[in-house]
């Protein structure tokens, strides 16, 4: 067999490793959890969070581990704009995203913070150990405070988060702990084959780990988030959708890079100039655009759905041109810069200022039927 379709196999292998050992470790942390008494709230929020997100922690904490750090950097930032892009847009295709929970657009603001610090802390070249265990301080207040919070406007919080099964506690405490056991095993599996088959991939295309993390890494270890959310959009859960969106993004930085930047030692995590310079920002504006929307209790049309998978498919597109078609690079660019773009923010525009005429309008309505 020629050697780059090993490297495809491998990348595909890896990815359905890591899809089979995620659901056997959330199966198994679910059932352990509800074993040892701990509310379902509380499962939901951290457990089932944590399970949607092992892939992405595996195959990032790997990559660092065996010196491809490119890779475990890339693999984060790629699977937060697939999570906006593909798995929001494909949702919202679906059914339209309306945000209700108080929780969901508490966390928006949260994740915009927490990104623009990821790209401070990424600027400088390299993501230290240091940064790594101010994320997981991070993580833990926030954690606790989601908690709390949760307890304390328990208000739509049945649609924001996962169902939890309590007749799975039935299954025995040893199922639990065979079934957590095989998917920790299979996720360390998957990723190492994933991990090797990439960057394999990587060399036989010309191109560098990082474009094949942010393309065909993050969006196989983002799969667990595309198929929980278009599930919750097909029941009518589209607080659920959104929030498997949200939290996920928030681990992928606050936990999986974190995570990588710990095991990296202390030279840390080399972050590659092109991310610095362009993903890690399309990272941050992808959470800026759909800002407006969640914190104004507004909604994703199927219009804003398709485009955003629409603009996915530009930015797959502007990774790949490069090697594809070089000679076309700059005007493909100068075309998203002048008309793409802008056209985008204009939409996001109209809507936010549609929105609150809307809301003002409803709100002058009521108090003249009041006076």
């Amino acid at each position: 067999m020629p050697p780059f379709l090993i490297a495809a196999l491998e990348v595909l292998v890896g990815i359905a490793l890591l899809f089979g050992g995620g659901e056997l470790f959330v199966q198994g942390s679910v059932t352990l959890a509800l074993i040892l008494g701990i509310p379902q709230l509380v499962i939901g929020l951290t457990v089932v969070a944590l399970g949607t997100s092992a892939p992405e922690l595996f195959v990032s904490v790997g990559s660092a581990l065996q010196g491809s750090a490119d890779l475990a950097v890339s693999n984060v930032v790629g699977s937060n704009i697939f999570n906006v892009m593909v798995v929001l847009g494909s949702s919202a295709l679906v059914l339209p995203l309306r945000v209700e929970s108080r929780l969901v657009r508490r966390d928006v603001p949260l994740l915009l913070a927490i990104s623009a610090a990821v790209w401070g802390m990424a600027s400088a070249g390299r993501v230290t150990w240091q940064a790594g265990v101010a994320l997981l301080v991070a993580l833990a207040i926030n954690t606790v405070w989601e908690i709390r919070t949760a307890r304390e406007e328990p208000d739509g919080m049945e649609e924001a988060e996962p169902e939890i099964d309590p007749s799975s506690a039935d299954q025995g405490l040893w199922g639990a702990m065979l079934r957590l056991a095989a998917g920790i095993v299979l996720l360390g599996f998957g990723s190492n084959v994933l991990v090797k088959g990439a960057s394999a991939a990587a060399g036989f295309l010309g191109v560098s780990e990082a474009v094949i993390g942010l393309t065909i890494v993050s969006a196989g270890t983002s799969m667990p988030e595309l198929i929980t959310s278009l599930v919750a959009a097909i029941r009518g859960r589209t607080d659920l959708a959104i929030g498997n969106v949200v939290g996920s993004n928030l681990l992928n930085q606050l936990l999986v890079l974190s995570c990588a930047a710990l095991a990296s030692g202390a030279h840390g995590l080399h972050v590659d100039p092109m991310l610095i310079e362009r993903d890690l920002p399309v990272m941050v504006l992808t959470t800026l655009a759909c800002m407006p929307i969640f914190w104004t209790k507004g909604r994703i049309t199927r219009l804003e759905g398709g485009i955003l998978v629409g603009l996915y498919i530009f930015y797959v597109i502007d990774q790949v041109l490069p090697r594809t078609l070089p000679s076309w690079q700059d005007e493909f660019r100068l075309a998203m810069l002048c008309l793409v773009l802008p056209a985008v923010l204009v939409l996001i525009a109209l809507q936010a200022i549609l929105y609150w005429r809307q809301l003002r309008y409803r709100r002058d309505s009521l108090d003249s039927e009041q006076s």
